[in-house]
Formats: C-alpha cells, structure tokens, sequence
C-alpha cells in the first residue's frame, strides 16, 4: 500500500509541473502564553488565613460536635458560634454557646484573639454550674476544647507570626506549607504540614508531628459549600492517631455580615445575647 500511495504522488507531481502551486507564506511561531507568577508563601499562608477565618465582617453558626472514641463510644455538644473581625486579617472576638447536652448547657467560651505576637490571647470560659468565670491561661490553649480532639487554640486559629513558613510542594490543586513554631518548648508539636486549596485558598488538611518526627494529629476539611458568595468548611474531622478517638464538627445555618453588636465582653458571659440563644 505504501508503495502505491507513493507511485501515485510522483505520478501527480509530475503534472503539477505545467501549474506550479504558489507556496504558502511561512508561519509566524507563536508566542507560549504568559503564566502568572507563583504566589510567595506570605501570600499563600495569608489568603489561606483569610479564607478560613475572615469570611464577611462577623458571622454566625450553628455546630453539631460528635466525639467519638476508640471503641466508638459517642457523646455529642450543641453549640452556637459568634466571630466579629475587629479589623479584617487582625484582631478577632469569638462567642461560643454550648446548648447540649444538660451537663454543658449554658457555658460560654470567649476569645479575644490578638495577632500582635508579644500579646497573648484573652480566653474565658463561663462554668453555670458553679457560677463561675475562668480565665483560660495562654499555656493551656493547646489543651482539649470541652473534652474534644479539638484544642482551644483550633477554636480561633494560630497567629500566623507564631510559625515559620515553607511551601514544600505543589500540585496543579494544592499548596503544601510546612510550619515550624518560633517557641518550639510551648507547643507539644514539632511542625505541621497544611495542604492548601489553590483556587479557594480553604485549607484542607493539616499534619502535626510530634518531637519524633511522627505523624500523630490530622485536621481535615472534609465539606465546603459556597455561602454568601464564600467558600465555607461546613464539615471537618480531626483525628488522634494516638488515642484512636475523632472529633466530627458539622456547621449549619451559617450566616455572614448579620452586623453583630458589641456581645463580646464579661457580661455577656453570664447573660448571653439573643443571637446566641437562636
């Protein structure tokens, strides 16, 4: 077959002798499309701040919280959840109002978070039982949040000047940063990989490793939807690969920008506002 496709194309070429074709103008190479530059790892690590905790200028929601430990043995909390941004990526105030079950209705966790790094968080904890307002000390903000696999700190987030920051890897959907604490003797972790959405900039999954270089705390985010035009984690999990228990947080009538007033204080503590109790 090749041998008569090529007899075929002498034969034709020899009667193209009588009308040369005209030759074609030579093509312009084209130029390779500009990609953009690569966002620095300040970039990354501050849109990814923003995006996990300064959606709208205050918001709302309503969380179902299952602890789950190693024999799957379960105990739940109800609560209702309040942030206002004193300053859009700075200073913060969380509300925190337990509902369920009996033992925990009532009792309010507050933070007044800081990001000046010389200035340690303010964190309060309402106990109705005993009447009583504690002071949660900064030493013990990386301790369990009301008997969860989530910790205190997780509540609010860490301080972006707390860590050092290194992009390790990236993929066509992620970013990975690798974080190391500037005080290492004040945390029970020696780093923690976070695993960065590249379009959303939510982060999706979170690593901590102990001083032994071993894996033991996952965080992930296991549900976004789109809420006001923001994407939202609405389902996260974190799991202690030590003890084998998980902790399950499942957010719903999320609201942004419902113009919070100023709840945020000690006498709200023991009287809580009206959107706390809704």
């Amino acid at each position: 077959m090749l041998i008569t496709i090529f007899a075929l194309c002498l034969t034709g070429a020899a009667f193209a002798q009588e009308k040369p074709e005209p030759k074609e103008p030579p093509k312009l190479k084209e130029k390779p499309a500009e990609t953009a530059p690569a966002p620095s790892v300040n970039e990354i690590v501050n849109k990814a701040n923003l995006a996990a905790y300064y959606q709208g200028a205050d918001g709302k929601a309503k969380v179902k919280m299952t602890i789950t430990d190693k024999k799957g043995q379960q105990r739940l909390r109800e609560f209702i959840i309040l942030r206002k941004d004193v300053k859009d990526g700075g200073d913060q105030n969380y509300y925190v109002y337990f509902q369920k079950p009996a033992d925990v209705r009532k009792m309010v966790f507050m933070v007044h978070k800081h990001t000046n790094p010389e200035k340690d968080d303010d964190r309060w904890l309402y106990l109705p039982g005993l009447d009583l307002v504690k002071r949660i000390a900064a030493g013990d903000k990386r301790t369990s949040f009301v008997g969860s696999d989530f910790l205190y700190e997780d509540v609010s987030g860490r301080g972006l000047a707390e860590d050092t920051h290194e992009l390790t890897k990236t993929t066509n959907e992620l970013f990975v940063i690798k974080n190391v604490p500037r005080q290492p003797d004040t945390v029970e972790f020696s780093y923690y990989n976070v695993s960065i959405d590249r379009k959303t900039y939510i982060p999706m999954k979170m690593e901590y490793y102990d001083k032994k270089d071993k894996l033991y705390r996952i965080i992930e985010s296991k549900k976004i939807e789109t809420i006001q035009d923001f994407p939202t984690v609405v389902k996260s999990v974190v799991l202690d690969l030590n003890t084998g228990s998980k902790t399950e947080m499942e957010f719903t009538d999320v609201k942004y920008d419902i113009k919070l007033g100023d709840i945020f204080t000690e006498r709200y503590l023991r009287k809580p506002p009206k959107e706390a109790r809704r």
